[in-house]
């Protein structure tokens, strides 16, 4: 019986696949249209965008808005870590004779890694973020509220110094303030992990196990200078 059945099966089998590609097509129109759709709103946004975009430079030129002078960067390899339990940091194929400077802030392609704490002629090292002597002012993206980010040797550093009553949520993204000069402002850090027991934790965005590239930040805050002295600016 199990031949017979099997040659009666494929006339059927034959259709329902057919009638599965009739239903796709109508699915793919369907989706075809929704696309269209999305797409001529999105090219209304970019107009509105661009517009805005020509405004806003328009409206600087004419305020004469002065800003503050572009950070450089210089990318080296990690080429090495501490391999110490209680310290977290990483050496770098990058020194003195390349600029690097200590107390510079150090970044990948995700965020903030952390700042340059020793520096030699042909390397330096980096402590990152989670190491228990770090310390960073950043402030909280949705709230505009300052605090320090400060690491306590775990992949999860602690937001602390906040205003009373600070309204931090998880989600909240975290950037460097720019505060006391060292990093420049709105460098990305993390969102916030959890709030338990009144200890916010912060999730870095970089994942301090696969750290290859990083791309130290040459930055100088603008100080006050005399009349007619030329204001510093990075290097």
């Amino acid at each position: 019986v199990a031949p017979v059945m099997d040659v009666v099966s494929r006339p059927v089998a034959a259709a329902n696949r057919a009638a599965d590609a009739v239903g796709d097509l109508v699915n793919l129109r369907s989706e075809l249209a929704i696309a269209r759709e999305e797409n001529r709103r999105l090219l209304q946004w970019q107009t509105v965008a661009r517009r805005l975009e020509a405004e806003n430079a328009a409206y600087r030129a004419l305020l004469d808005v002065k800003t503050e002078a572009a950070p450089l960067f210089l990318s080296a390899r990690v080429i090495a870590d501490s391999g110490a339990p209680f310290v977290r940091t990483v050496l770098m194929n990058a020194g003195h004779r390349d600029g690097v400077r200590a107390g510079q802030a150090v970044m990948n392609e995700d965020g903030l890694v952390g700042r340059v704490a020793q520096v030699g002629q042909r390397s330096a090292r980096i402590l990152l973020l989670s190491d228990l002597n770090s310390r960073v002012p950043v402030i909280n993206g949705a709230s505009q509220q300052r605090g320090v980010l400060v690491g306590d040797n775990t992949d999860l550093p602690q937001l602390v110094f906040l205003p009373n009553q600070a309204q931090v949520s998880p989600g909240d993204p975290i950037v460097t303030s720019g505060h006391g000069g060292l990093f420049p402002p709105g460098l990305p850090i993390g969102v916030v992990g959890s709030v338990r027991d009144g200890i916010a934790r912060v999730q870095p965005l970089v994942d301090w196990h696969r750290l290859e590239f990083v791309r130290v930040v040459r930055y100088q805050l603008p100080r006050l200078a005399p009349a007619g002295e030329e204001q510093p600016v990075a290097e």
